[in-house]
């Protein structure tokens, strides 16, 4: 009987005796073995179901077996040899320019054939079904995730306003578009970073403006609200949000309409609000960043997305996926090693699903063969800088990169926040808040933060 967790494997030859010669190698090596003697036998098989490896013969009786190369999904069906009894220089250049194990002269040798399998026996245990992405682009199997895909499914199509907590890098927009193309409306889905918006010009990219509003105001601007119409707002980091324009929000989301800055006509607007923060908003409530009566309106139906390091069974499966993505883009068959995977699990992760994307794509590009290897420490670090420099590891996530910046600047300004927000080019404000926010992760003391934003002495 066959295991449901063994290699799959689908022979494309139309020699019995070929046929034949795999399946007793396939039956010693432990994997599943699908027979197809045409390519449209092979065509219906890889539509029915994905294989680890596709052992395809170049002359059919009905065609050419790079054909069906061409064909086929490569990320979604795994690794591809070329078997032939009849190579030639035309057929061996078209098949190294595809993502192809190898091209092989029959009779092809037994241990060739066993080393095959054993490659796909490390690709199925780590194959990512089709129902491990129910949600979106989201993956994950674990019963966190589970319970989060069923409360995206159940509030998805609902008029309801959703507040979504997660740390950095867990995938809050994800989750943000996912309710956005569930929901079934027709407009568009708009992100904001609501903490990356200088805040004297926030008011106009959210609201708009009209000709003349401001200096510099040249024609009247359709803002996010607008843009959005019909469709969803995707309000990130709503916390970093000053309190003056938080007043505002709560307005245009009791009212429906909207008065562009610099304007007096009242805009009615039909736009689904999806806001998201790294913050507890229970803390940001309590600590004065949300307006209360905002996160009533905002939190209609709370979610909360799990840190990777509460769903560990999804990382091998979140690798795989991350590294079809790379191997699809640039027409590759790469896989990891079963060390790699384990590497990968051991690892906690503080920049969740992000930082885990990150290392893949490093040992991506760093792969000399087709094995992916990852090193004991996948975690990008800041390498060696001076006291009037910061360098950075490429694949750093920007959460790290900008508290590294802060940080080192503030400390570089004897923690005196206004002289760093001058270097900075930010306010005052916006590091106490950073700060704050460093606090509650537990990177920072008390000494650093201070009193608050104001508690600079004169420079």
């Amino acid at each position: 009987m066959d295991q449901p967790n063994a290699a799959r494997v689908l022979v494309v030859d139309d020699n019995d005796a070929f046929r034949g010669i795999v399946a007793e190698v396939s039956q010693l090596e432990g994997c599943t073995l699908t027979q197809a003697a045409t390519l449209a036998d092979a065509r219906r098989c890889v539509d029915e179901q994905r294989f680890d490896l596709l052992l395809v013969d170049l002359s059919l009786p009905d065609g050419n077996g790079l054909d069906l190369v061409d064909e086929i999904d490569l990320a979604e069906q795994g690794r591809i040899a070329i078997a032939t009894g009849f190579p030639s220089i035309e057929s061996a250049v078209r098949a190294v320019r595809k993502p192809v194990v190898e091209y092989l002269v029959k009779p092809v040798p037994i241990d060739a054939l066993s080393r095959l399998m054993r490659d796909a026996r490390e690709r199925a245990a780590t194959r990512l079904p089709r129902a491990a992405t129910p949600v979106g682009g989201m993956v994950g199997q674990s019963a966190p995730m589970r319970a989060l895909f069923e409360q995206i499914r159940r509030v998805a199509p609902l008029d309801v306003a959703v507040f979504v907590h997660g740390e950095s890098g867990t995938g809050k927009e994800l989750v943000a578009q996912a309710l956005h193309e569930l929901g079934g409306r027709g407009g568009r889905f708009i992100a904001v970073n609501c903490g990356a918006i200088a805040p004297d010009l926030l008011s106009s990219q959210l609201f708009g403006h009209e000709r003349g509003a401001f200096t510099g105001a040249a024609q009247a601007h359709n803002g996010f609200f607008e843009q959005a119409q019909g469709g969803t707002l995707f309000l990130d980091e709503v916390t970093e949000m000053p309190l003056v324009l938080q007043v505002y929000l709560l307005r245009v989301i009791e009212t429906r309409t909207l008065t562009r800055v610099g304007g007096a006509r009242e805009i009615p607007v039909d736009v689904r609000i999806v806001a998201a923060s790294n913050r507890d908003p229970q803390l940001a409530v309590a600590n004065g960043h949300l307006r209360p009566d905002l996160y009533y309106r905002l939190g209609e139906f709370p979610l909360t997305i799990p840190p990777l390091r509460a769903r560990r069974e999804d990382i091998p499966l979140l690798a795989r996926h991350f590294l079809d993505r790379l191997n699809r883009r640039y027409g590759t068959a790469r896989v990891f090693d079963a060390d790699s995977l384990r590497r990968l699990g051991d690892r906690n992760w503080p920049g969740n699903v992000r930082e885990l994307r990150h290392a893949v794509q490093r040992a991506y590009i760093l792969a000399d063969q087709d094995t992916v290897a990852i090193a004991e420490d996948a975690t990008p670090r800041a390498v060696a800088e001076s006291d009037g420099s910061i360098r950075f590891a490429v694949g750093m996530s920007f959460d790290d990169v900008e508290r590294e910046m802060l940080l080192k600047t503030l400390a570089a300004s004897s923690n005196n926040k206004r002289r760093a927000a001058r270097a900075l080019g930010i306010t005052t404000k916006t590091i106490y808040n950073r700060l704050l926010r460093y606090r509650e992760q537990g990177l920072i003391g008390d000494d650093v933060v201070g009193s608050g934003p104001e508690d600079d002495k004169a420079d």
